[in-house]
């Protein structure tokens, strides 16, 4: 599959190739723009066209005459692509109560476990079913919650705070209008009550100081003053509000009432006064009752496999779910039964194949236990192996599952992560639970962007094995993952090491980077080469002598081997027209000469493995900046270019660039392996743009 990607960052283009079911790691320095592929595809994937604009580069933010946008085109069967940055991490959520959202979905509802519990939703689905669609049941519901929200219990009887009291507590005052308000009958009884109390009152609060005129009508009101302001006094908007809504949702549910119910509760709602004792333990009576009836409904609207615990007896636990008015007085109607009936009918048609809803339950809770034991195996053995001090536990009954995390020194639970885990855990466990992430969601395309960098070898290795390594449907083996990555090491381990162990599921490839074009290189096992191999191979190709000493005595070098030939390549590197032995003490601050016959014996042994050797016309070509130019240009990686260009004795001012080459020339390399110098140019180009202008700036 082809990733074409343009006028992205610092890529001006490049053609990304991806072998489907495959780890597929790239490999490139840090500045190549590896993170900028990652979001570039996953961009287009989402079709967010905002973060593609974010992606164009600098060079065309202020002048885009042509108007360059950024242009990334994906393979039409990549709809869904899932990446692991830095961005994830930071938003991992180590929540307080566990340590992966939603670890129920993502570590246990698998595809099989999904298709039995869809096997035990079949036989209770025709309960459920009676809700949907069902607009008399849902209004019953409703006015039922309603009916109960508006009184709340406490220890001592019904809240007085709670709506209902409110608009009880002084009595019906729309029909029982206070004496000498009888003339505002006709507004205080409209539909629009509310709204008038409001604006009669607020009215002449605010108005009444200014003139003894009516602020309504200007009509003169002096003598009615104390009458309107009586309508402020016995009347407040809330509690006639709170009121009006107690007497509808009691009409609403009317027939479901009980006629004693009914009866009663006309009474207390239009009593002129506050309400007495035996009042508050009818409606707290009726408040249970209603609740009681609600929660059932709405728990057999919801019902599935998960209410029926494992081990439980189904058949009984269907019988609870029955609804006997006998329980419930006040809602004892001809119509609630008539409502109710239909519920009770399903439920003991489900009754009948309880058995084997029994079995399908118990196999289900089976195969999840062994699940989660299996992921919590899985998870531990990768911490312990990778020398973190944490273990998992996965705690819950059935869907309330929860991923928790634990330290070996401490039996309790920890409260979340981030309080308790370093930077290098919290990532180590964000990528572990990224894999089971993406095992939930199977994305067509998985995107690691330099995941492991940051870890010990042990570390990486433990990554790579937990992700790679295990059976397929509880790994990332055989889906189509792009890593990429600074980090040699993975390539060393998968392509060359331990080959076989990932069965030859890899591909990688170097990622060159040369003035905005990224091309791709195929990394081979033959490619992964120790220095000494990769010395040997330049001593038998057709290089310039030149570098061919230089690869000779980094072979040296490595291999431990300071004698003649060493020193011989030592002065010669030095430019010393009088080569000095460093293995002789040193006199006054300065090494002796060396002596004439191990300076032969070094020439002859050089001569030996370079045809065409002459320490005296060697030494005239590399003191000769001029005769050594062309050699520099002539390069064709970056890696010699930085060997040669220490020859010319330029001062290079950064630092850091200085340290880069310094560090280059000299064993720096601390795998056993690496990649071929000269046939992947594993050198920065920014490096070797510094050197060839300190070579300008010094006339050459």
């Amino acid at each position: 599959m082809d990733f074409c990607i343009k006028n992205c960052n610092n890529i001006d283009s490049t053609t990304i190739r991806i072998s489907e079911s495959k780890l597929n790691i790239k490999f490139a320095p840090n500045g190549t723009g590896k993170s900028t592929i990652a979001k570039s595809i996953m961009y287009r994937a989402q079709d967010d066209e905002e973060s593609m604009k974010s992606l164009l580069p600098f060079k065309y933010r202020t002048d885009n005459k042509d108007n360059v946008l950024p242009e990334v085109t994906i393979p039409e069967q990549i709809t869904n692509v899932m990446c692991f940055n830095e961005e994830y991490v930071n938003q991992f959520a180590f929540k307080s109560d566990e340590l992966l959202s939603n670890s129920f979905d993502i570590l246990i509802r698998t595809d099989a476990y999904t298709e039995a519990e869809q096997e035990i939703d079949q036989i209770v689905q025709n309960i459920r079913q009676l809700f949907v669609n069902n607009s008399d049941l849902e209004t019953l519901i409703a006015n039922l919650k309603e009916m109960g929200a508006a009184f709340k219990l406490t220890k001592t009887g019904l809240s007085k705070a709670s709506s209902g009291m409110k608009g009880l507590s002084g009595g019906n005052k729309i029909e029982h209008i206070p004496h000498g308000l009888e003339s505002f009958s006709p507004f205080i009884k409209s539909s629009n009550n509310v709204n008038w109390i409001d604006w009669q009152t607020k009215g002449f609060k605010d108005f009444s100081e200014l003139s003894d005129c009516c602020p309504f009508c200007s009509t003169n009101s002096e003598d009615k003053k104390e009458q309107i302001e009586k309508v402020g006094q016995e009347y407040d908007k809330n509690i006639i509000k709170n009121l009006v809504s107690i007497i509808n949702v009691i009409d609403k549910l009317g027939d479901y009432f009980s006629e004693s119910a009914k009866q009663s509760l006309t009474k207390i709602t239009n009593l002129p006064s506050g309400l007495e004792q035996e009042h508050e333990q009818f409606l707290s009576n009726i408040k249970t009752q209603i609740d009681t009836l609600t929660g059932k409904l709405e728990h057999l609207k919801t019902l599935s496999g998960f209410d029926f615990k494992n081990g439980e007896k189904v058949a009984e636990k269907l019988t609870e779910y029955r609804l006997d008015l006998q329980f419930f007085s006040e809602l004892n109607s001809e119509k609630t039964q008539g409502a109710i009936q239909h519920i009770n009918e399903s439920i003991e048609a489900v009754a009948v194949n309880a058995g084997i809803l029994q079995g399908k339950i118990s196999i289900q809770r089976s195969k999840m236990q062994k699940l989660i034991e299996k992921h919590q195996n899985d998870i531990n053995n990768f911490l312990a192996y990778a020398g973190f001090k944490y273990k998992v536990q996965i705690l819950g009954e059935d869907d309330k599952a929860q991923l928790k995390l634990l330290h070996v020194q401490h039996e309790q639970c920890l409260n979340g992560g981030n309080q308790h885990l370093s930077f290098g855990e919290r990532n180590a466990f964000a990528i572990v639970l990224f894999m089971y992430e993406c095992l939930a969601k199977k994305p067509d395309l998985i995107v690691l962007d330099d995941p492991i960098s940051s870890f010990d070898k042990n570390k990486k290795y433990a990554i790579l094995e937990m992700l790679f390594r295990r059976n397929a449907d509880v790994c990332l083996k055989g889906k189509t993952v792009l890593m990429l990555t600074h980090d040699v090491e993975p390539i060393i381990d998968t392509i060359k090491s331990v080959a076989s162990q990932f069965n030859n599921q890899v591909k990688a490839t170097y990622l060159q980077f040369n003035n905005g074009e990224i091309t791709e290189e195929d990394i081979t096992k033959d490619d992964i080469k120790s220095f000494a191999q990769i010395c040997q191979d330049v001593l038998t190709s057709s290089a310039d002598v030149v570098v061919k000493l230089i690869y000779l005595r980094r072979y040296y070098e490595i291999i431990d081997e300071k004698g003649n030939a060493y020193q011989v390549l030592s002065n010669l590197f030095h430019k010393r027209s009088v080569p000095i032995d460093h293995r002789l003490e040193a006199i006054g601050g300065n090494y002796p000469e060396m002596e004439q016959d191990r300076f032969q014996n070094g020439c002859l042994e050089i001569e030996a493995k370079i045809a065409g050797f002459n320490y005296q016309n060697n030494l005239g070509q590399i003191t000769n900046n001029q005769s050594l130019k062309p050699l520099y240009d002539a390069c064709l990686n970056g890696y010699e270019k930085l060997q040669l260009f220490r020859l010319f004795g330029v001062e290079v001012a950064n630092s850091v660039i200085r340290k880069f080459i310094n560090e280059t020339y000299h064993i720096e390399n601390e795998y056993i392996c690496q990649l071929d110098p000269t046939q992947f140019d594993i050198i920065p180009e920014y490096v070797r743009l510094e050197c060839d202008k300190s070579l300008v700036d010094a006339g050459l």
